[in-house]
């Protein structure tokens, strides 16, 4: 088998369970992240060991186990994280979160030391993110689970960044106080409720964990009703809350956010032109 061969087999597999477009983007993530080839390709014959890790990857991929957690990692804002099913896969929707933040940041003026909350932090890609771009700033985040922090661990000594960890659910309004203040908190905290299980893609359906995805169905603004409570109560003078947002609640939420007490609520679109991110100021 040569390398281009390998290359349209694994496309036209793909193609069986995916679009065009993101068969496409995972066969290249393959033979980058895992066979360091690069398009366009200069055909050569591969190796044994080489057919023989591609047949397994191609075996996974079949079976709609996601890419990235068949390598171990994915790509975040420029840089790598391990990623495994205790966490979510990092995506472009909360790259342009991250990215939100940091122009908020860099219109305020660059303040050095602002601290900044994140709130179900999965592989830390946002702390981590924001930290690697803004060295000045104070990064915490914050998960229920000790292994999912030790992962997000890992990956901030991985990018050379160092981010306080807490443990904690934010559910506890008891803990609230002894969390501290912050200037900025940020979440995409989860927000699916089981009725929109028919909308999502199987692979992330079968293979993400449910913990960070799903809502109570009587109760799908669970977790942005308590977050936006904290924040409202924990958010230094003139600070903000970022949120990722499912785009069927964007009205309710921010009805929710203005019975809370915020007052400056601003909704912006991801790239495919969705509402899914909320910014909310004191």
């Amino acid at each position: 088998m040569t390398t281009q061969e390998l290359y349209e087999d694994l496309q036209s597999g793909l193609l069986t369970h995916y679009d065009a477009g993101e068969a496409a983007s995972i066969s290249r993530i393959v033979l980058e992240d895992a066979f360091d080839l690069h398009l366009p390709l200069t055909e050569r014959e591969i190796r044994p060991e080489e057919e023989q890790l591609y047949r397994h990857i191609r075996f996974r991929l079949m079976r709609g186990e996601p890419v990235q957690y068949i390598l171990g990692e994915a790509d975040f804002y420029g840089l790598k994280f391990r990623v495994d099913t205790r966490v979510l896969i990092p995506r472009q929707e909360t790259e342009e979160l991250v990215h939100w933040v940091l122009d908020s940041w860099k219109q305020a003026g660059k303040k050095p030391g602002l601290k900044i909350l994140d709130i179900g932090t999965g592989s830390g890609c946002i702390p981590i993110t924001l930290k690697k771009q803004a060295p000045v700033l104070e990064i915490t985040g914050l998960d229920i689970e000790s292994d999912i922090l030790a992962l997000a661990e890992e990956n901030a000594i991985f990018n050379q960044v160092e981010v306080k960890w807490l443990q904690a659910d934010i559910l506890e309004e008891s803990r609230w106080e002894e969390l501290g203040s912050f200037d900025y908190i940020v979440s995409n905290p989860p927000y699916i409720p089981p009725s929109q299980q028919k909308l999502m893609p199987r692979h992330v359906l079968e293979h993400e964990p449910h913990l960070a995805l799903f809502v109570p169905e009587n109760d799908p603004l669970l977790f942005y009703r308590e977050i936006g409570l904290f924040a409202f109560r924990n958010l230094l003078q003139d600070g903000s809350l970022f949120f990722e947002i499912n785009e069927f609640y964007a009205q309710s939420l921010q009805e929710l956010m203005r019975d809370i007490g915020f007052v400056n609520i601003e909704t912006r679109q991801d790239i495919g032109g969705k509402d899914r991110m909320l910014r909310l100021r004191k």
